[in-house]
């Protein structure tokens, strides 16, 4: 699956796992997990009850769930309560449920371009789909006209995108919001990206009036913004109905998530902690973008990403795919993504995306700059 073909290969060349002391996981995306410049410190603890060795609950531990509401209601005037949010182990089990229970005659409308997982999810499933053009001739920034008219179509959108980092915002995604809470049509938006944007974190719940008339879902997660991938605890925020039909999953195909990680994600949602870390994160990803642009374009790579997430979408030149590109970094213990496994039509170095690939900068030290540079330069 996407990434894990990268990884494999990766060490079947190395030896050794991407991610581990002294190699370079430019092809992975996991953020640092320890302290920003400016940010909060991240609790080393827990204190465990015998209440928290019982069975968790099928939708998430009550603290939890009004911790995550509260954070979109005052980050975001969300008028939604804990009843509107059901947790999860990562943002994807969220994303496969839905999925899962989309009715049989519904479409997906897609990116062209998007997070890898998608494809899995939606061939595992055998869901029908529609693709939104997403490719180097727009860009990779489609707009609402490019979307189907088609009444039974279920939006799948990662805001801001992986890979490309474009994020809809503002007026955009305004109108994206509002088309797709009309009857007949539904979207889900993963923002796991949320705090990784130019100029504030963004979410569609702050364009929603009354999610209880509409089938849109959020999907949130604490592995990105709040910097513990670990801890394995997303959620989705949805209508009350939808929540229900979660819960019910939960309790036969989940059975709750960790008491423990959901005690240490409370701690992490408190909001002067939360608006501490919404800075920090946006402020050093934001310096690191720009200063990661500026080394690779002096390397004559064209970049396509947009003002959110940790990646830089780019081309590779003369000719040169991303697979052929990591034999090649692999030799110095680094790879990047290739971008033939973000094409949701699968089309191989042949395809639009074989010569594009995703770098990612979200577990780089700023220390770590100069090295990275030089062995990009090498390899090219």
């Amino acid at each position: 699956m996407g990434v894990y073909e990268t990884l494999f290969r990766f060490a079947e060349v190395s030896h050794k796992y991407m991610g581990d002391p002294g190699t370079h996981p430019w092809a992975q995306g996991f953020p640092l997990t320890t302290q920003l410049p400016g940010g909060p410190p991240l609790p080393d603890s827990i204190a465990i009850t015998a209440a928290d060795r019982m069975y968790p609950k099928a939708d998430g531990q009550p603290p939890l769930r009004e911790a995550i509401a509260d954070y979109y209601r005052h980050f975001h005037g969300a008028k939604i309560t804990a009843d509107n949010v059901a947790v999860f182990a990562g943002g994807r089990p969220g994303i496969f449920a839905i999925l899962l229970f989309l009715l049989e005659d519904w479409q997906v409308a897609i990116e062209e371009t998007e997070y890898t997982p998608y494809w899995d999810i939606l061939k595992l499933l055998r869901r029908p789909t529609v693709l939104i053009p997403s490719n180097p001739q727009n860009r990779f920034r489609p707009t609402l006209a490019d979307h189907p008219t088609a009444k039974q179509t279920l939006l799948v959108k990662s805001n801001p995108c992986n890979p490309t980092g474009v994020t809809v915002k503002a007026a955009d995604l305004q109108r994206m919001v509002d088309h797709y809470s009309q009857p007949g049509r539904a979207a889900l938006f993963d923002e796991a990206y949320e705090f990784f944007c130019d100029g504030g974190a963004v979410s569609a719940l702050r364009h929603v009036s009354d999610i209880e008339r509409t089938d849109l879902f959020i999907s949130g997660a604490a592995t990105k913004g709040l910097q513990v991938p670990g801890m394995r605890v997303g959620w989705i925020v949805a209508a009350k109905r939808h929540i229900e039909l979660f819960r019910n999953y939960s309790s036969l195909g989940m059975g709750g998530i960790s008491r423990a990680s959901q005690l240490y994600v409370t701690q992490l949602l408190q909001r002067e902690r939360v608006a501490q870390a919404q800075q920090a994160v946006a402020a050093f990803y934001s310096s690191q973008r720009k200063r990661y642009a500026d080394g690779l374009q002096k390397l004559g790579l064209e970049l396509f990403t947009g003002d959110g997430g940790f990646y830089h979408w780019l081309k590779l030149p003369k000719g040169l795919t991303g697979d052929a590109f990591n034999e090649r970094l692999m030799q110095h213990d680094a790879a990047i993504l290739p971008g033939r496994l973000c094409d949701m039509a699968r089309r191989g170095d042949a395809g639009p995306m074989g010569q594009m690939a995703r770098f990612s900068f979200g577990p780089l030290l700023a220390s770590s700059y100069d090295n990275d540079l030089a062995i990009l330069a090498k390899c090219l």
